[in-house]
């Protein structure tokens, strides 16, 4: 509870911080609801053209779509900070955090939380509700269960990229750009269900990185298109991408050596 209560006040630091500043943030939220608002329009024009993707429908599309987009936007807004780890090693700021009494990866975590990107989250939930309201889903109790189960276990894969992407920091120092194949581009490709872009694709995305895990595979049992109710529990399955990703940071401490900045 001490540590929630230490990570709710800073939050409310952070949201203080931004508010400092309120016409830079609005501006700031407005631009990250109209960048994904133009990806929206690419989705929107292709279906109006073709109706459906490898059998799912303009509002399956979207569903699907939002729950990626939610799952991201909320993984970027909780381990913000893990994206510029880097800059937090280089400039002597993490051998600070490392004298404190608290877990390290707690306080990074703490240093940023980038409420921006709730505008970003603001199209997700629009979309999600036209998804809910237009899709031919029969919804029961345990169907929304499984969205908010789809949404929980994104955030849990993309932390674990995110995370990860900080442990390669204590090794080169600088973070490797290839890493926003992951987390920018899932975003991207994540507006269709997976399984569109090939048996390659989705093996990849199955066993390496498992975003199908919870995108693709429940996506199908929600929709009706497999009846295999295993497929519903595969988000829960998927948050355990957390567990070698905190092992790695906990190699990485190991072996950390101060910048001696």
């Amino acid at each position: 509870m001490n540590s929630v209560r230490l990570y709710v006040n800073f939050f409310l630091m952070h949201l203080k911080s931004m508010m400092q500043h309120k016409v830079s943030f609005l501006m700031t939220l407005i631009g990250q609801f109209l960048i994904s608002f133009n990806v929206f329009l690419g989705v929107y024009f292709m279906m109006t053209r073709f109706h459906q993707v490898n059998g799912f429908s303009y509002s399956e599309v979207l569903l699907c779509f939002s729950i990626t987009l939610m799952a991201f936007t909320l993984a970027e807004t909780v381990f913000r900070s893990l994206d510029t780890f880097e800059t937090i090693i280089g400039n002597g700021e993490f051998d600070r955090i490392l004298l404190r009494p608290k877990n390290s990866l707690f306080l990074v975590l703490c240093s940023k939380v980038d409420l921006t990107r709730f505008g970003r989250l603001i199209q997700a939930i629009v979309m999600l509700v036209y998804g809910i309201c237009y899709s031919s889903i029969n919804w029961t109790p345990l169907r929304c269960l499984l969205v908010v189960l789809m949404i929980l276990g994104g955030v849990c894969v993309f932390g674990a990229i995110y995370l990860i992407f900080a442990c390669l920091c204590f090794f080169t120092l600088e973070g490797l750009e290839f890493m926003n194949v992951f987390t920018d581009g899932a975003r991207e490709y994540g507006k269709y269900p997976i399984g569109i872009y090939g048996k390659t694709v989705l093996l990849i995305c199955t066993y390496l990185v498992p975003f199908a895990l919870f995108q693709y595979y429940p996506f199908l049992y929600l929709t009706g298109k497999s009846d295999n109710p295993w497929y519903s529990l595969l988000p829960l399955f998927s948050a355990l991408f957390l567990i070698p990703a905190f092992l790695l940071w906990k190699f990485g401490l190991r072996h950390y050596q101060s910048t001696g900045s």
